[in-house]
């Protein structure tokens, strides 16, 4: 199976999440800029705005980029269309089941990658025909389910045979190297780009996310949408009500109208919604999205063996670039029974080993993961 940059013709196999009222044309643009897939995301927008962000994005970027459409979006059958009439290459769906808007859009030469938070929507997408699915666990900010990414990626990856994308709590080339493991062939990070120095969130925002500890967020909303949110005025406001047992409507009623926008553009830390994940705990700082992207390289690890040595060592290099470090490094060779094989590739292969320490310090390294898999010719 292709990684994700091999089915999008990005430089990496990452996603830019599609975040409601933060992913504009321009923030899309500067992410596919930078090698992943930059998403416009819909979901703060209507018709006009979408068809405005859209040709920007194109005027800023000549790499490929989707948009996000929250199919619970009073405009979701028009941004549907308009997505089609703008020839956007990729459009990603949250919220629901997008299945009536599938074959006109792979008609129009669109792949279609929706986000499910359980494997049997997945399962149920997979007939029809979608490039590829999103697994989101709860851990992203905004409108999420209740399925941790760590649960939810092993079990859609069992339940069909599309390329899997993992979602939630990602920021990390660790991270990243977990998703591959779990049977992932790429990532959507949402958090680690909203706190980027191009999102176009307000700066009071963001530095409020990147003040977030540990239980800094909560997923409340549950009778309307789940939702997480950083802890603040209004969210105290939201679980006071839903302790006295409010309805969905009372709940809704007190969400009104524009408070998301409130909260992230306006910069009303209280009293505004503040929807960002759980990883902002281990995010410090607010690069652009190009170093963003250049530390993930940095911080990935793959297992390799030199065809001189007879050990197994850590090396620090990109996890999801293994694929053409290798192209460039043929003497590089895995474990034995891999490096008799004809291709190889970035992939989910998991060993359990326990191999001396680099250090020479005699510790032992237990259950490395081996992210390689048969795929293509390296001679």
């Amino acid at each position: 199976m292709k990684l994700l940059n091999e089915i999008l013709g990005t430089k990496y196999p990452i996603i830019q999440g599609g975040m409601a009222n933060i992913a504009t044309g321009e923030f899309a643009a500067a992410c596919s800029n930078a090698g992943a897939l930059g998403i416009i995301g819909a979901g703060g927008m209507n018709a006009d705005t979408l068809r405005q962000n859209i040709r920007r994005c194109r005027e800023l970027t000549d790499k490929p980029f989707g948009v996000n459409i929250m199919l619970m979006h009073p405009q979701a059958d028009e941004f549907a269309q308009i997505v089609v009439e703008e020839k956007v290459a990729v459009v990603t769906t949250g919220a629901g089941n997008p299945g009536k808007y599938v074959s006109m859009w792979k008609a129009a030469g669109i792949k279609v990658i929706p986000v499910v938070a359980a494997a049997v929507l997945a399962r149920h997408l997979e007939p029809l025909g979608i490039d590829a699915v999103i697994a989101e666990g709860t851990e992203s900010g905004g409108h999420v389910g209740e399925m941790t990414t760590m649960a939810l990626v092993p079990q859609v990856r069992q339940a069909v045979d599309l390329p899997l994308i993992a979602a939630g709590g990602i920021a990390t080339g660790a991270g990243m190297l977990a998703a591959f493991a779990l049977g992932a062939e790429g990532c959507q990070l949402g958090t680690r780009f909203a706190l980027s120095r191009e999102s176009s969130a307000c700066e009071a925002f963001k530095r409020r996310c990147v003040e977030v500890q540990e239980g800094g967020t909560i997923l409340t909303l549950k009778k309307v949408i789940p939702t997480r949110l950083v802890r603040n005025g209004f969210c105290r406001t939201v679980e006071e009500a839903e302790s006295r047992g409010a309805t969905a409507e009372e709940l809704l009623a007190l969400i009104g109208r524009g408070r998301p926008k409130r909260g992230i553009f306006e910069g009303d830390l209280d009293e505004g919604e503040l929807e960002i994940g759980q990883i902002a705990a281990l995010i410090e700082d607010l690069p652009p999205a190009g170093e963003i992207l250049r530390r993930l390289v940095a911080d990935g690890v793959i297992v390799y063996r030199t065809e001189h040595s007879a050990y197994v060592g850590i090396v620090s290099v990109a996890v999801f670039l293994a694929y053409h470090f290798l192209q460039n490094h043929r003497h590089l060779l895995l474990v034995d029974d891999i490096a008799r094989c004809r291709h190889i590739r970035l992939g989910v292969f998991v060993i359990h080993r326990g191999v001396n320490a680099l250090d020479g310090g005699g510790e032992h390294l237990q259950h490395l993961l081996l992210v390689f898999e048969v795929r293509n010719h390296i001679g």
